[in-house]
């Protein structure tokens, strides 16, 4: 039988920022690994991103040879301790085990975490791997999040001068501005990355591509070989209704960012304000949108709503992560539709109108459509708005760099292995593909970095 995992009640963790899962005790962790079949053709390997070798991490956990079981995830992973806590691995490795066929699978996202928290807690991570001989080469990766992390890890390793660009105040990307402290703290994400600075990747933040520098002036004026760029997606979408101006509105993107990122959960601690309601809507279903309903619960709104125009079963967001939204006390406002957010006359949203909605046939996702019931709107009473529909990228990299082929959505055109349309530019991630994973971003990566050196050594 699966071992749960610990948790913090839920009557107790909707009031507070602490990670919710707890993680695996030593005799859990080895119980766990001890439920491995070892198949002489695992599955879960195949349908790991990154392709970590997954039975033997899990027997060496079984042995209790805890420092070698590290030694192997981070063989290929450059972020163990993230991806233990945040991939979906139901949907991957999780998902093809074969004894999840008539049973429950082997926790292999709770065993990475696990292996990656005892290497960290028991100093077993501070020996770094010799670079390769060096080749004399810059790289730049623009970009800190997974997708770039990975990318900068690799070609450290491979010899090559690699320098990480960061928008924002401090490194991370999406692990740092978009996943919650509860979720994912921040100072597991930062110490993961102290990694790559013993590797010798120098970290530049506070530089936004194409208002810093640009993709040209990297090559022409810096000096750098080859560029990789993981900028990811942090365009934040919004429905286009009326009221979307209002006050007490949001993007799920500036609302997380304050919260997380400029910790704004400490406030006046931290000097970053954020104003929450007594009665929020989060309009949206994926594990964003999780997110920031949870987040508002724990900053005090009384009443969360999550509406979402399609059932429980259509939502993209991970079933654990409903699932603990439920038990933290988000409502689900399911089969309703926003169509405008009313405000008061000093501005300030006090009210959400939606519409009933029921499902129709299958749309090109295989979800079916959801279709407007005439005459069913409804002013839902709240008092502020995150909209969390999705994000798309930032249109400066295309505007500074024209030779840069996009797709209609803007994202950037590259191939399996991460080449542009221009010699010596990679890209991959959200940038690339739209919103994903952290594991699909962190898969670009590697194959960008492969890709990068071979291009490279020509």
């Amino acid at each position: 039988m699966r071992n749960a995992m610990p948790e913090q009640p839920a009557d107790v963790r909707n009031k507070n920022f602490q990670e919710v899962a707890l993680g695996y005790t030593k005799e859990m962790a080895v119980d766990e690994a001890q439920r491995c079949l070892n198949c002489p053709k695992p599955r879960c390997v195949g349908s790991c991103p990154v392709n970590i070798d997954i039975p033997k991490f899990i027997h060496e956990v079984a042995q209790e040879n805890f420092a070698e079981a590290y030694k192997i995830l981070k063989q290929k992973s450059t972020l163990p301790a993230v991806c233990g806590r945040v991939c979906p691995q139901e949907n991957q490795c999780e998902g093809k085990c074969v004894l999840g066929i008539k049973g429950e699978p082997v926790a292999i996202g709770r065993l990475e975490r696990f292996v990656a928290d005892y290497a960290r807690e028991h100093g077993l991570d501070n020996d770094v791997e010799a670079p390769a001989e060096r080749k004399g080469k810059k790289v730049a990766v623009v970009g800190s999040g997974p997708s770039g992390l990975t990318c900068a890890g690799d070609l450290a390793k491979m010899g090559y001068d690699v320098t990480m660009y960061e928008a924002l105040h401090a490194a991370g990307g999406v692990l740092m501005y978009g996943i919650p402290q509860f979720r994912l703290p921040k100072e597991i994400v930062q110490h993961e990355i102290s990694a790559l600075k013993k590797l010798g990747v120098k970290i530049v933040v506070d530089a936004v591509i194409g208002r810093t520098f640009t993709i040209k002036e990297l090559m022409e004026e810096e000096g750098f070989s080859a560029v990789y760029v993981g900028t990811g997606a942090g365009l934040p979408h919004f429905m286009q209704i009326d009221g979307e101006n209002l006050n007490g509105v949001y993007s799920a993107n500036e609302f997380l960012t304050r919260v997380n990122l400029m910790k704004a959960y400490e406030f006046p601690n931290y000097a970053t304000p954020v104003y929450v309601g007594k009665k929020a809507a989060i309009v949206g279903a994926g594990n964003v949108a999780m997110d920031a309903a949870r987040t508002a619960k724990r900053l005090g709104a009384e009443q969360v709503y999550i509406v979402y125009r399609r059932s429980e079963e259509e939502m993209p967001a991970r079933k654990e992560e409903i699932g603990h939204a439920k038990e933290e006390g988000i409502e689900l406002r399911l089969l309703n539709n926003p169509v405008a957010i009313l405000g008061d006359e000093k501005g300030w949203v006090n009210g959400l109108k939606c519409i009933k909605m029921e499902l129709g046939e299958a749309d090109a996702s295989g979800r079916r459509s959801p279709v407007a019931i005439a005459g069913s709107e409804y002013v839902l009473d709240v008092d502020m708005v995150v909209m969390a529909i999705g994000q798309g990228p930032n249109p400066l990299i295309k505007q500074t760099t024209p030779d840069l082929e996009v797709n209609k959505r803007g994202n950037i055109v590259a191939d399996e292995a991460g080449a542009t349309s221009i010699a010596g530019v990679f890209a991959g991630g959200d940038i690339v593909t739209g919103a994903a994973t952290v594991i699909s971003a962190m898969g670009a990566g590697k194959k960008a970095a492969a890709a990068i050196d071979e291009y490279l050594s020509k």
